[in-house]
C-alpha cells in the first residue's frame, strides 16, 4: 500500500486555504493546515486535517511548525502550499513603513521562510512547493501598488526557485490567480491626509475593493479544485493560471501598448472623474 501522501497549507482559516485543505483530504492526503488562529479551523477536522497555528512573519513560530511537521512526517513532506498573505489597497504615495512592511512580511518573506525550513523535508519526498501569486503582480491596478509589488516578487521567487530544485527533483507551481471568492480584500480607510482625499475617491475605492466580486469570481471550492489537479499532474510547468480573468488579462496586458491598458482602468476603475476633481482642487489653491 502507498505511504500516504502529506501536505502543509498556511492561510488555511478561509478562503482558498480553507477549500485546499477540505479538497486535498478528500483526495487521501493528510493535511496539516495552519494559520494564526486556530478556531476558524476547527470544521477542518471532520475531514481528517490536522490543524495547528503558525504565523509565516515570525522566523520562531516557523521554527517550531517545521519541527512539528518533521515530527509527524518522519522528516518528510510532499507539498507545501505557500497561500498565507494579506492585502494592501492604498495610494503609493500614502502607505506607511508599516503597512508595507506588514504586506511584504505576509506576502513575500512569509512564503520565503516557510519555503527555507521546510525545504529539507521537500527534498526528502521529491515534493512540490506551491505559491498563491496574483494577477495583481502583472496588472497596473489602481491603489495596489504594495500588493501588486509583493506578488510580482512572489512570481519572480518562483521562477528562480523553480531553477534551483531541479537538481532534488522538488517541483515548484506558481498559481497566478484571478477572481475568487475570499473574503481577502483590505477594508481599512484611506487616510484623511490623502492628497487624493475627496468625496470622488469613495467611487473609485469601492469599484477597486469590489472589483474581483463584480466580475463572476470562481468559488474557493472550485479554484481549490483546479490547483490540486494542477499539484497532481506529472507537468513541471511553473505558471498556471486560476480564476477569473486569470489567463485573458496577463495576455492583454502583453499585447496591448500600457497607456490603452491605462485608459481601460481609468474608466474601469472611476478614476477620470476623481483626476477632474483633484485638478479642480489644485487650480483652486493657486488662484
Amino acid at each position: 500500500m502507498p505511504e500516504q501522501k502529506t501536505a502543509v497549507i498556511t492561510g488555511a482559516s478561509s478562503g482558498i486555504g480553507y477549500a485546499a485543505s477540505i479538497e486535498m483530504a478528500k483526495r487521501g492526503y493528510q493535511v496539516y493546515a495552519c494559520a494564526r488562529r486556530l478556531e476558524p479551523m476547527e470544521e477542518l477536522k471532520k475531514y481528517g486535517v490536522k490543524t495547528f497555528t503558525c504565523d509565516v512573519t515570525d522566523l520562531e513560530s516557523v521554527k517550531k511548525a517545521k519541527a512539528y511537521i518533521e515530527k509527524e512526517t518522519n522528516g518528510k513532506l510532499d507539498v507545501l502550499y505557500n497561500n498565507a498573505g494579506q492585502s494592501c489597497t492604498f495610494p503609493a504615495i500614502d502607505v506607511t513603513d508599516e503597512q508595507a512592511l506588514q504586506c511584504f512580511q505576509a506576502n513575500v518573506l512569509g512564503p520565503v521562510r516557510m519555503t527555507r525550513e521546510f525545504s529539507s523535508l521537500l527534498i526528502e519526498a521529491k515534493g512540490i512547493i506551491v505559491f498563491t501569486g496574483s494577477i495583481a503582480g502583472i496588472m497596473p491596478f489602481p491603489w495596489g501598488s504594495i500588493y501588486g509589488s509583493t506578488k510580482a516578487a512572489i512570481h519572480q521567487f518562483a521562477a528562480v526557485l523553480h531553477l534551483e530544485m531541479k537538481p532534488f527533483g522538488v517541483r515548484v507551481l506558481n498559481v497566478i490567480t484571478g477572481g475568487v471568492k475570499t473574503n481577502i480584500a483590505d477594508t481599512r480607510p484611506f487616510p484623511e491626509t490623502s492628497v487624493y482625499a475627496c468625496p470622488e475617491l469613495d467611487a473609485s475605492l469601492i469599484e477597486r475593493r469590489q472589483m474581483a466580486a463584480k466580475n463572476n469570481p470562481v468559488s474557493a471550492e472550485a479554484y481549490a479544485k483546479k490547483v490540486v489537479d494542477d499539484i497532481e499532474s506529472s507537468s513541471n510547468r511553473l505558471n498556471v493560471y486560476r480564476g477569473t480573468m486569470a489567463t485573458i488579462l496577463p495576455t492583454l496586458m502583453a499585447i496591448i501598448p500600457r497607456f490603452i491598458i491605462e485608459k481601460f482602468f481609468s474608466v474601469k476603475f472611476k478614476l477620470l472623474p476623481l483626476w477632474a476633481a483633484l485638478q479642480r482642487k489644485s487650480s483652486k489653491k493657486t488662484d
